[in-house]
């Protein structure tokens, strides 16, 4: 029986002073975020899925709502897909231009590995990984989305190709409101697929700055 399971970025955020928001409550989708998240109803509304989660913060059920609407389908909120918790959380975004200046953060950037200054890579997989078959389950034989963000997706992905999670951010194949795809035959995880349903939407600035860098629609089988 084939289900889908749909990891959805959250769309563009509201966030003229540059912060690096992470989990901090009050950031809501901005104008072409909501534009967004419009856009991906649009594009998949008429797809078989019958059950939708989010991420509790804001942006991600602001993602969701559009979807559900068009679905008829309420959206149940799941703590596993929040954003990954990061010591910079409130500061503004081009704290990463002036690392160098400030020794009194580079003890926390000592293992990139883990990483040292936010959760641990392996801790967001353990549980994201669970969501996704919690989701897959609900939705048997149809299609599920869960609204989460960039950095569990990726490393969701990370996980289930069989990768090793360190990368360079600015690679991650996961823009505003990105579609990765988990397909599975019962409860076997079969192929994982990308797209942009909302791509057009977003500038060519925002795709070449870190962070924030996508790809091209591609599709990958798990390792055997």
């Amino acid at each position: 029986m084939k289900t889908i399971v749909h990891l959805l970025r959250h769309g563009e955020v509201h966030n003229p002073q540059g912060i690096l928001y992470g989990r901090s409550t009050g950031y809501h989708l901005s104008e072409r975020g909501r534009a967004m998240a419009d856009r991906v109803a649009d594009r998949i509304g008429d797809r078989d899925i019958t059950h939708i989660v989010s991420s509790p913060l804001e942006r991600a059920q602001e993602t969701a709502m559009p979807l559900a609407a068009v679905r008829g389908l309420s959206v149940e909120l799941d703590d596993r897909v929040i954003e990954s918790g990061n010591i910079f959380e409130g500061k503004p975004f081009d704290l990463r231009d002036s690392i160098l200046s400030q020794p009194k953060i580079w003890w926390a950037l000592r293992n990139p590995l883990k990483p040292s200054w936010g959760e641990p890579y392996k801790q967001v997989v353990a549980r994201m990984w669970p969501a996704v078959l919690d989701a897959r389950a609900a939705a048997e034989g149809h299609e599920a989305v869960v609204v989460s963000h960039q950095l569990p997706i990726w490393v969701t992905r990370l996980k289930a190709e069989g990768r090793p999670f360190l990368h360079d951010p600015r690679k991650r194949h996961c823009t505003l409101c990105s579609l990765t795809s988990f397909s599975f035959d019962g409860d076997r995880l079969v192929s994982i697929g990308y797209s942009e349903p909302a791509g057009d939407l977003i500038p060519v600035a925002d795709r070449n700055a870190p962070f924030s860098a996508g790809g091209a629609d591609d599709d990958h089988k798990p390792p055997s």
